[in-house]
């Protein structure tokens, strides 16, 4: 099969390399599944140079992220049948950057039927992130006011069409004109360019001085601090990420003296402590998608030659929503 190696770390287009490999073997409780779309993710960036808190040993074929359909189930992995069509997350070091990848059995979920391979792809990490964040994490009401960064973004993008959905006002925050105008088409109520306005001026503007109830944050830096400026009387502040790659220091008197919330994402550790409740989450997300409430906002669909490029253009910032890869 063919397949993408990390055999040192680095930038995407020097470390990518597309080599011949045998099709991987699952092990217990593993699936090996042909791979109908595989998303890009910001850990893709991180895990090709080294600096992400999980480091495959090299050589491995990264990719974090996918939509397969099951080919084989290994010992102890019951329920698949060959065809089944799912999604989640791969077992590195075969990941879904090839024609074929390994996943966790007792992980994966089935593919929302409303989406196709490469709306589903993302569907884990766009989706589950947001309304694990929103509604377990802040508890979001109809009626507050949620401001999402990087509204034009992979995660971001899913956080305001959540957001609509449950009855919140948002505010998108993005980086140019034409970022702007996708935060605008996928629902934002306000939508602010952060290269030609100040945010902070402009959500005390929308709220009569109150500030957003909500912040949801992946991006860290000045979009935190900053964040804290206008947040309201007892706020919630969502840390989904760092895509700026500075991870700020919160200053904890303030914190107290305007009465809001620093609130930690950490998904991962949701599904790994609470599966019951992930497989409650994508009921309801599965059912949002159903009804035509929230679709994953798919920007380019490559094929697996342009791994490479794709995941340098995702470093850099300069996409939108979210690149998916079809071999």
């Amino acid at each position: 099969m063919k397949a993408w190696q990390v055999t040192s770390h680095g930038e995407p287009r020097d470390v990518l390399e597309l080599a011949e490999l045998p099709v991987p073997q699952p092990g217990p409780g593993q699936l090996l599944v042909k791979v109908r779309a595989a998303a890009a993710n910001f850990p893709d960036v991180l895990m090709l140079g080294g600096t992400y808190q999980v480091r495959p040993p090299l050589p491995f074929t990264p990719g974090v992220e996918l939509c397969g359909e099951v080919v084989e189930a290994g010992e102890e992995a019951g329920g698949h049948r060959p065809g089944d069509r799912v999604i989640g997350g791969s077992v590195l070091p075969h990941g879904a950057f090839a024609e074929y990848a390994l996943m966790d059995a007792g992980s994966v979920l089935p593919a929302p039927a409303a989406l196709d391979d490469a709306e589903a792809a993302p569907f884990q990490v766009t989706y589950h992130t947001g309304w694990y964040a929103l509604h377990r994490r802040a508890g979001l009401k109809a009626g507050e006011t949620l401001l999402v960064h990087a509204a034009a973004g992979g995660v971001g993008s899913g956080a305001v069409q959540l957001g609509k959905a449950a009855g919140a006002r948002v505010i998108g925050v993005a980086g140019g004109p034409d970022k702007a105008r996708v935060a605008r088409d996928l629902g934002a109520d306000v939508v602010i360019d952060r290269h030609a306005e100040d945010f902070v001026a402009v959500v005390k503007e929308a709220t009569g001085g109150r500030g957003a109830d909500v912040v949801y944050d992946p991006v860290g830096g000045d979009a935190f601090r900053r964040s804290t400026k206008c947040i309201a009387f007892d706020g919630r502040i969502l840390i989904i990420g760092f895509a700026s790659g500075d991870i700020p220091q919160a200053a904890m008197n303030h914190a107290l003296v305007k009465n809001y919330s620093i609130v930690g994402v950490h998904w991962g550790l949701f599904a790994r402590l609470d599966p019951a409740g992930v497989r409650d989450c994508h009921a309801e997300l599965t059912r949002l998608a159903a009804a035509g409430e929230i679709r994953t906002l798919v920007s380019e669909r490559l094929s697996l030659a342009e791994v490479p490029d794709g995941i340098a253009r995702l470093a850099a910032g300069t996409t939108t929503g979210r690149i998916v890869f079809i071999p």
